[in-house]
């Protein structure tokens, strides 16, 4: 299996404080990530997810550890050209437009001039900017500045896309559209590496994840090997009857309409409340089995530090 992206044994400290002491941020990080998938990089924050993808660039530096990036060190010339990096909080020269913030970043990738305008256009169409080309960036939202941020990152045509929190403070409808570009770009070939703390995307679109915690992973893999499919509750959602028939089914709650949604942990127990709501000529309108999710797991690895 062809690695883009490897990290052995990787050791982080930063002396802070008017009396200055180390703190270790990075305790022996050690992950590959492979060709054409999306890894996901799960953490709190404050784990040390930016720390990593800093020397993961060579813009600060370990203490200990190996780099390597399609096979050679993560601060040759060559490595880093086949590099795209969206940092969390990006700046941005707000007085440009769209179209002459990629310019001069294309001048400083050394992107062909026979093929600049071509990507220029290619990447606005990718992120949704067609129409916003010749707007200036002050008038930009928050969303629109994340997406105009990854096209940035895209610039030079990247073999490896290194994205920091790409989908944090974006709105529900936000978070798809670049979902949707991240995704967009796995099928185009290309690896991305994304750090983040929000578990729901990260499930929809990653191939495996790893888990930081306190500085060092805790649990990593592929996600179909990680989470479990045992069903862990089946949620029933019924009507026509009374809240006190359902003691010692399981957690009941009120809901709209007349409605009671209960949590049934025990399965032997699901028969019984079906039985119940036979018994009271009540209505069934949703049974679902939930299985363990990415939260679930990521909440238990937390928990056990």
């Amino acid at each position: 299996m062809n690695t883009v992206l490897r990290i052995e044994d990787l050791h982080k400290s930063f002396k802070t404080g008017l009396i200055p002491k180390g703190k270790k941020i990075l305790n022996g990080i050690s992950l590959e990530v492979h060709g054409g998938e999306i890894f996901g990089y799960l953490g709190p924050n404050g784990a040390g997810k930016t720390t990593t993808l800093k020397c993961v660039l060579g813009l600060i530096f370990p203490d200990k550890g190996d780099i390597e990036i399609f096979g050679q060190s993560n601060l040759s010339v060559r490595a880093k050209e086949k590099i795209g990096f969206l940092p969390e909080n990006p700046y941005f020269y707000d007085h440009l437009s769209a179209t002459e913030f990629l310019s001069f970043y294309s001048d400083l990738t050394l992107v062909k001039k026979e093929d600049k305008q071509a990507q220029i256009e290619r990447l606005l169409q990718l992120v949704g900017l067609k129409q916003a080309a010749g707007l200036q960036l002050r008038k930009f939202s928050r969303g629109m500045l994340q997406r105009i941020g990854l096209a940035q990152a895209l610039i030079n045509d990247p073999s490896l896309v290194l994205l920091d929190e790409p989908l944090g403070g974006l709105d529900p409808l936000g978070r798809k559209e670049i979902r949707d570009v991240i995704v967009r770009l796995k099928e185009e070939g290309k690896t991305v590496f994304l750090s983040s703390h929000i578990l729901q995307d990260i499930e929809m679109i990653c191939d495996r994840v790893a888990i930081l915690v306190e500085g060092q992973i805790i649990n990593q893999g592929a996600l179909q090997d990680l989470i479990s499919e045992k069903v862990t509750v089946t949620e029933i959602t019924v009507s026509g009857i009374q809240i006190e028939d359902c003691e010692g089914l399981g957690e009941h709650y009120s809901a709209q309409g007349g409605r009671i949604l209960l949590k049934v942990y025990e399965e032997e127990k699901i028969a019984n409340v079906l039985q119940l709501v036979q018994a009271k000529k009540g209505e069934i309108h949703a049974l679902i089995p939930r299985t363990e999710t990415l939260e679930d797991l990521f909440m238990g690895a937390v928990k056990q530090r």
